[in-house]
């Protein structure tokens, strides 16, 4: 570049600004119509989780938005310090008398009238922390055990806090996400192989190890032998795809969001937006999903052109999570995975969720900035 010559700033990727703006909008009409009679009938509010989903999405774009201000390097510099203070929230929400338990689990820390959920922050911890080790340990990681194995004893004392609470799905996201990204980081496909049948192995021993994960994998294979009890919630979600047929019944015009599904605004949203809008908004959903994972890896790609590895494993391990969690939350909903409880990224009811997704979008958006700089000065 000549001397004096100004550089402008590239602006954030339109593309993916649309897609992501495109998904929280979905979310809200989808929260905003399956929980109006959930809401009137428990705080006699038809738009109680509508305001509060309203308030967690504005706190979501300023976080996201002082994300986006944050120098990538920071992160880099930083991710050991954010993975220690995600480690001491899974710690903390499992002391008695400080931690929420709903339904069995302690995995949610009250902050007043709002909560936050500390396995959703472990994720994005992790994704910085990984992707700022495998920079700094780049040729220990691809040619050494102890390069692996290293992040493998972090890792295992972040799925141990999670099972704990317990967090089955958090587990699975953070366990697959991690593997990955060490995988794309070029590790020794031998080390990889033995590291990940071990995991595997850990984790049908952790699934029989529970009645209840038992009898939901069970009821998963046939939900239709026991559709009264453990079939019950998988039976339902399924009548909501099949009265969607081609063009849905209507939005607000669902009949299961009426004490038929359970957990109709949160895990099982997407079927409630499948019976409303029918096959081709659920398609279109799947569709913002596909555009949003494959934006991300090109932006990931892009980055590893100009030399910022640290860039580029943050919006491979960010694909990874938000590829993840939609695969099994739309996979549970039609049937094809066993039910666990996950957000789908953008779309479902919870504040925590909402606000890590879009800091993680936003990590992705500067990413994207700087490499977009990075190649004008070249």
């Amino acid at each position: 570049m000549s001397a004096g010559r100004v550089v402008s700033a590239k602006l954030p990727d339109a593309a993916l600004m649309v897609i992501g703006l495109a998904l929280l909008l979905v979310g809200l009409v989808a929260i905003s119509s399956s929980s109006i009679e959930y809401a009137d009938w428990h705080y006699e509010n038809p738009w109680f989780h509508t305001q509060r989903h309203l308030i967690y999405l504005a706190i979501a774009l300023v976080a996201g938005l002082l994300v986006y201000r944050v120098p990538v390097k920071f992160w880099l510099d930083t991710g050991w310090i954010w993975l220690f203070c995600a480690l001491a929230l899974l710690i903390l929400v499992l002391i008695p008398g400080i931690g929420r338990e709903v339904n069995g689990s302690q995995r949610w820390l009250p902050l007043g009238p709002l909560t936050l959920q500390p396995s959703e922050f472990a994720k994005l911890a992790m994704v910085v922390y990984l992707a700022g080790y495998m920079v700094r340990r780049e040729h220990e990681v691809r040619n050494h055990w102890q390069g692996f194995l290293k992040p493998m004893t972090v890792l295992f004392a972040t799925t141990l806090l999670l099972m704990i609470e317990p967090d089955f799905g958090a587990t699975v996201i953070v366990a697959g996400s991690a593997f990955g990204m060490l995988f794309l980081a070029g590790v020794k496909l031998g080390h990889f192989l033995i590291v990940l049948l071990g995991a595997l192995g850990a984790l049908l021993v952790l699934v029989l190890s529970a009645p209840y994960r038992v009898k939901r994998l069970t009821a998963y294979t046939d939900p239709w032998a026991d559709p009264f009890d453990t079939g019950f919630q998988l039976t339902q979600s399924l009548i909501a795809f099949g009265r969607g047929e081609w063009l849905g019944v209507g939005l607000g015009n669902s009949v299961q969001k009426l004490f038929y599904l359970p957990e109709a605004h949160t895990d099982f949203v997407f079927s409630i937006w499948a019976e409303e809008t029918g096959f081709v908004g659920a398609l279109a959903v799947i569709a913002l999903y596909a555009a949003l994972i494959g934006r991300i890896l090109w932006v990931g790609r892009k980055a590893l052109e100009v030399l910022n590895p640290f860039g580029a494993y943050v919006c491979y391990g960010v694909a990874l999570i938000f590829s993840g969690q939609a695969f099994v939350n739309i996979g549970v909903s039609c049937g094809l995975l066993p039910t666990k409880g996950l957000t789908l990224p953008f779309v479902s009811y919870g504040g925590t969720s909402l606000i890590v997704c879009c800091c993680m979008l936003a990590m992705v958006l500067r990413i994207d900035s700087d490499t977009g700089n990075s190649r004008r000065r070249r």
